[in-house]
């Protein structure tokens, strides 16, 4: 049996003139992420995310700059202020069970709140709606992976109730720190923060779809470690440029060629203007 949800917004991944709907079969197990989305009045993409660790969260300039430290919202310059780009994310957020973001992302977001409705808010109503039908709670679980050294204690996604993911000698310490809301859970021991252990955690959680929202350095560990499975990233059409100031690129903090080869699998190629949506299997 499907549910359906329409509303307004034309071209969104096709880059066509048709309407969105978001249909929901609700007789599929809840453990079945299955996202049915119809775009114009013919043409349609399945995705099915199920059990998966997925990086949702990048957009690159043509150039294949994803971030400039220190520039106020610099995801959403890079990405050329895309209606489409934030529609994207906000979609695979409402599919997600949690979001992993790394203290740096913390930082660099001092209002973030990781939430679906603050992504795209013209498609809140919907999103929240599939939430619902699937038996998910509003909003996914927020997991910051930090050891503490660059924590912020006073951010507001750690008053709404995050989970923080640490190793057992900084615990503590984060535990008298941050509000009584946050959650501290040690991982493991050592001075940095396993990350498979960290994603193990989530699972026992009942997590079953974890979302990377992290930044270039966890997402080149996550990567390292064999940890991601699906990669969804956009192209944008502004070119970004580099001189003295660092601007970093989708992978940072590891070497993989030659030692190492990671390669996806294209899934899909959407566009919408002059931006390219890519989905590929990491697997």
């Amino acid at each position: 049996m499907l549910g359906a949800k329409t509303y307004s917004f034309k071209g969104i991944l096709d880059g066509g003139t048709g309407t969105a709907t978001i249909l929901i079969d609700r007789a599929a197990p809840l453990t079945d992420l299955t996202l049915h989305l119809t775009v114009g009045p013919s043409g349609a993409n399945r995705g099915t995310l199920q059990g998966t660790l997925t990086d949702g969260a990048n957009t690159a300039s043509l150039d294949g700059v994803v971030s400039v430290p220190r520039l106020p919202r610099s995801h959403a310059v890079i990405g050329d202020e895309s209606e489409a780009d934030k529609f994207g994310l906000a979609l695979v957020r409402a599919c997600s069970d949690a979001v992993v973001i790394g203290a740096g992302t913390l930082l660099a977001s001092p209002k973030g709140m990781w939430r679906i409705d603050r992504a795209h808010p013209p498609a809140a109503e919907a999103l929240a709606e599939l939430r619902a039908r699937r038996g998910r709670p509003p909003q996914p679980v927020v997991a910051v992976v930090t050891t503490g050294a660059s924590l912020d204690p006073a951010h507001p996604v750690l008053e709404s109730g995050a989970l923080v993911l640490t190793t057992v000698k900084a615990a503590a310490g984060l535990r008298a720190r941050v509000p009584e809301a946050a959650e501290v859970v040690a991982v493991n021991d050592g001075d940095t923060v396993d990350l498979a252990a960290a994603i193990a955690v989530l699972r026992k959680r009942g997590c079953d779809v974890i979302l990377s929202e992290a930044g270039p350095s966890m997402f080149g560990s996550l990567v390292a470690s064999r940890l991601v499975d699906e990669l969804f990233l956009t192209v944008s059409p502004v070119l970004a440029g580099r001189a003295a100031t660092a601007r970093l690129g989708l992978v940072e903090g590891v070497e993989l060629v030659p030692q190492t080869r990671v390669a996806g699998r294209l899934r899909s190629v959407r566009t919408h203007g002059s931006h390219l949506f890519l989905r590929y299997d990491l697997r």
